[in-house]
């Protein structure tokens, strides 16, 4: 029999949506790809020479099961040259990308029954990922008007002595939106511990993103390589955790996956070290492209109350047109033959939204919405 674990957890909706959109390449289709949270740039070049360098020296053998001290240290440093947060290596776990970083961080930090608070909307593996490990996620509804972004208030309503955690996400999937240092500073003076996805750090077109490290060290912060090096196939991520919690995941590490991989970890070294100007240009055309779809989604009828200044993501209202933003999403796809991600996939609160994603080239999206712009007029009529 199937266990209830892997017969209940959900599919993640934007994987089935990019599945379905290749399905349709395959018949021939011609596919604008809105949907997927991936970078379309290629891994810089000093990237994938210190990878290649590293396999031709025969760097492909097991780790440290926390990670190359190497990458360790420069992260550590890489965390101080940008928020002056004083970071050890050894409170620093590399992983083979954020998701397993979570597994681990959920694994080590809930007994059955504890609770995280959460945002709704908020990034679907979260929720996913707490209850397989038997902890329970408390969802506050934050406001389209706040920029979906949390009012202490509200989590102050939610505490409760089986709540270990708060999770926060700036800049945040899917909304695009960056936390305030105010309010990140007022949540971390809540009691539980701080969970602070950074993963879209350096991805930031106004203002600035804030470390929660900044803040507090009652934090856990999971970051890694792929949104900001364009290195999602790489696999690679880490956690900063309190150091009493390091044992205890780095045992969990060497059980679930042993190491994360090795010439990979001395490719992100050297990205860290190298790969600003790559960066830079890359933080440069993601908001030009920005800049285009925002106003041409309003334009089209979507609502967009607060602009996203981070990450490569806007949450745009599409009421208007459906409440079911599944069905939507899929009409869509068959339709205008655009990949977009529903807003249901987010959370209930997001349900009547759509994410869309500006990872693609201005050519590409100004198509997209140009296809989009035809389907709603013969949806509308």
């Amino acid at each position: 029999m199937i266990s209830k674990k892997a017969k209940e957890i959900p599919p993640f909706i934007v994987m089935d949506v990019m599945e379905e959109a290749q399905k349709l390449e395959r018949m021939g289709e011609h596919i604008i790809h809105l949907e997927v949270g991936e970078p379309d740039f290629d891994t810089p070049e000093c990237i994938n020479e210190a990878g290649y360098r590293a396999i031709c020296d025969g760097k492909t053998h097991y780790t440290h099961s926390m990670g190359l001290i190497e990458l360790r240290e420069a992260v550590a440093e890489d965390y101080w040259k940008k928020y002056r947060v004083k970071v050890s290596p050894e409170q620093i776990l590399v992983t083979s990308g954020t998701s397993p970083a979570m597994l681990l961080l959920f694994s080590a930090l809930l007994e059955e029954g504890d609770e995280v608070i959460l945002s709704n909307p908020y990034y679907p593996c979260y929720p996913n990922i707490i209850r397989f490990v038997d902890g329970i996620p408390v969802f506050v509804k934050v406001l389209e008007e706040e920029a979906f972004q949390y009012l202490p208030e509200m989590i102050e309503e939610k505490l409760s002595l089986k709540v270990k955690g708060i999770m926060i996400n700036s800049p945040s999937n899917p909304t695009g939106n960056v936390m305030s240092a105010e309010r990140m500073k007022k949540i971390s003076e809540f009691s539980p511990f701080i969970l602070s996805d950074e993963i879209y750090h350096g991805l930031v077109y106004e203002g600035e993103a804030h470390s929660i490290l900044e803040f507090t060290d009652h934090a856990f912060v999971i970051n890694g390589f792929s949104k900001l090096y364009a290195m999602t196939g790489w696999r690679l991520g880490y956690l900063i955790a309190p150091k009493e919690f390091i044992r205890p995941m780095q045992k969990l590490q060497q059980n679930l996956f042993i190491s994360a991989s090795s010439f990979g970890q001395w490719g992100a070294l050297v990205g860290l070290k190298e790969a600003e100007k790559d960066i830079q240009k890359m933080r440069d055309t993601y908001d030009q492209r920005r800049r285009f779809l925002i106003p041409r989604l309003r334009e089209l009828g979507f609502g967009i109350t607060v602009e996203p200044t981070g990450a490569f993501y806007t949450l745009a209202n599409a009421k208007r047109f459906s409440n079911d933003s599944y069905r939507l999403a899929f009409d869509i796809l068959k339709e205008a033959k655009v990949g977009v991600a529903p807003g249901i996939d987010f959370g209930t609160n997001a349900e009547g939204y759509l994410r869309f994603c500006y990872a693609n080239s201005l050519e590409n999206i100004a198509e997209g919405m140009n296809r989009l712009e035809r389907y709603l007029k013969k949806y509308r009529a």
